[in-house]
């Protein structure tokens, strides 16, 4: 899996950024918002996550991991893939998203190119409970542990004795 990329700004097109990583230029889809803070020639680092199916390999880039996130929440929805789950993003920002979500704002919703009345209230029933507060990622278990505690717990989950 790809988690990020970065590396320097080879070129920007219509809905693409070519990301030269170690000598590999790699293509990533993203927002128009995303894409207008780029600049050819400078260095970047981008959320990415990597869409494979039978036929393709597809990287999508994000400014910051609340956008990578919401991406990958929005195609747990049925009906959503990658590309309408992108264009959700290229339509509104991550707060105005979740905020549409968690409050039942079919009509924001709707603004989405392929996003209809039905998809919309569809969206609202599935992820109002996932989307979580806006302007934050959601919390898992609070702070992030020490990995001496992970691999304690890790040891002990599979059956060692812990003094």
């Amino acid at each position: 899996m790809i988690a990020s990329v970065a590396g320097t700004v080879m070129s920007v097109s219509a809905d693409i950024a070519v990301v030269e990583v170690g000598g590999v230029g790699l293509a990533l889809h993203c927002a128009p918002a995303t894409l207008s803070a780029l600049r050819v020639g400078q260095p970047a680092r981008l959320a990415a996550t990597l869409i494979v199916r039978e036929d393709s390999l597809t990287l999508f880039g994000f400014a910051d991991d609340e956008e990578k996130h919401l991406f990958e929440l929005l195609q747990t929805a049925s009906g959503v893939g990658p590309r309408l789950a992108q264009a959700a993003l290229g339509v509104h920002t991550p707060d105005v998203l979740r905020a549409a979500i968690a409050q039942g704002d079919t009509s924001t919703l709707t603004q989405v190119p392929g996003i209809g009345k039905k998809g919309a209230e569809r969206l609202v029933l599935e992820l109002r409970d996932k989307v979580g507060p806006v302007g934050a990622l959601p919390v898992q278990g609070g702070r992030p542990q020490a990995w001496t505690e992970q691999v304690r717990q890790g040891l002990v989950g599979l059956g060692w004795s812990w003094w």
